[in-house]
C-alpha cells in the first residue's frame, strides 16, 4: 500500500455517490478522496457524511482512504470530524488551508493533507506546512486562479509562482514535495500529460485527479524513468567508488560530480524504490 510520503496521485470522489465511491476505490489511485466538501450540494451533506464513513470504513484494496471535509469554520466542520473519527481514515483533506484551520483539522491525530487556494492561504502556505500534522500540500488552482483574476494559458505559466511559492514552502517546512492541481479536462489526457511533466519539473511529486482515466498517466508521469535510474545508479557508483579509495572528485561521462548531484541521484533511487513499492 501507499504512504502518503509517497502518493502520485489522489482521486477525487463526490461523497455522494456510492458507484463512483466504489469504482474509484478499484481505479489504481495511490489515494481516493471521499468529497464532502464542493462535490456535495448542502441538501446532501448530512446523507454523504453516512455514506463515506460507511464505504471507506468497510473499504479494502491498496488505495489510501482520506476525505476532503468542509471548511474550518463551516455548518458541517465539527460534524464531519466526528462522524469521521473512527473510520479508520489515512488522512483529512482539508481544504482553504490556513494555519489556524489545519490545528483544528489535526485533532483526530491522522495526517491532514492541507489545500492552497486561496491568496491568503499561498501567502502563508509555509506556515501551514509548518503545523504539526500537516504531511502534505496540494495546490487547489481552480479557486485561486478565480480569485487571482488568472487567465490559463497553454504553457501553465499563470500558475508558475503558485507553484514554486508551495513546492519552497513544502522544502522548509521539511514535509514531503507538494501534490500539484487537478486537470480539469478529463478527455485531454495528452494535456495532463504535459502538465504531469511541466509540475514534476517544478518539484512536484503527485497530482489530483478528477476521474479514473487520469490515474495511470499521473502515477507513470511521476515515476523515474529507465534512464533518470540508470543515471542516478551510476552517479551513486562512482561517488561511492571514489569514496572509498579516497579520492575526492569523479567523473560520470565527462561531467564531475559533486554531493549536491549524489544527493539528487539518490533521491532518484528512492522514488523509483517508492514506486515500485506502491505499484505492487
Amino acid at each position: 500500500m501507499a504512504s502518503l510520503g509517497s502518493t502520485r496521485s489522489l482521486l477525487f470522489v463526490p461523497g455522494s455517490d456510492e458507484r463512483k465511491l466504489a469504482k474509484a476505490l478499484g481505479a489504481g489511485a495511490d489515494a481516493v478522496i471521499a468529497d464532502l466538501e464542493d462535490a456535495v450540494v448542502p441538501d446532501e451533506k448530512v446523507r454523504a457524511r453516512g455514506l463515506v464513513a460507511e464505504a471507506l470504513g468497510e473499504a479494502g484494496g491498496e488505495s489510501l482512504r482520506l476525505v476532503r471535509v468542509n471548511a474550518v469554520g463551516s455548518t458541517w466542520f465539527d460534524d464531519d470530524l466526528a462522524a469521521l473519527a473512527d473510520v479508520g481514515l489515512d488522512g483529512i483533506v482539508l481544504p482553504k488551508a490556513s494555519p489556524e484551520a489545519a490545528g483544528e483539522a489535526t485533532r483526530l491525530g491522522i495526517p491532514v493533507v492541507a489545500i492552497v487556494e486561496t491568496a491568503a492561504g499561498l501567502r502563508r502556505a509555509y506556515d501551514v506546512a509548518s503545523v504539526p500534522g500537516v504531511e502534505a500540500l496540494v495546490l487547489g488552482a481552480v479557486d485561486l486562479g478565480l480569485e487571482l483574476g488568472l487567465e490559463p494559458r497553454p504553457d501553465g505559466q499563470e500558475l508558475l509562482v503558485a507553484r514554486s511559492t508551495i513546492v519552497i514552502d513544502s522544502a522548509a517546512a521539511g514535509i514531503r514535495a507538494p501534490i500539484d492541481q487537478v486537470w480539469v479536462d478529463v478527455r485531454d489526457l495528452d494535456g495532463l500529460e504535459r502538465d504531469c511533466a511541466l509540475a514534476r519539473s517544478l518539484g512536484f511529486r503527485g497530482k489530483a485527479c478528477i476521474h479514473p482515466a487520469q490515474v495511470p498517466v499521473v502515477n507513470e508521469a511521476f515515476v523515474p524513468s529507465g534512464d533518470e535510474v540508470a543515471w542516478a545508479q551510476s552517479v551513486v557508483t562512482a561517488y561511492e567508488q571514489a569514496a572509498a579509495e579516497g579520492r575526492g572528485a569523479v567523473a560520470v561521462d565527462g561531467e564531475m560530480i559533486d554531493l549536491p548531484v549524489v544527493e539528487r541521484a539518490r533521491r532518484v533511487l528512492i522514488n523509483a524504490k517508492r514506486s515500485v513499492l506502491n505499484v505492487e
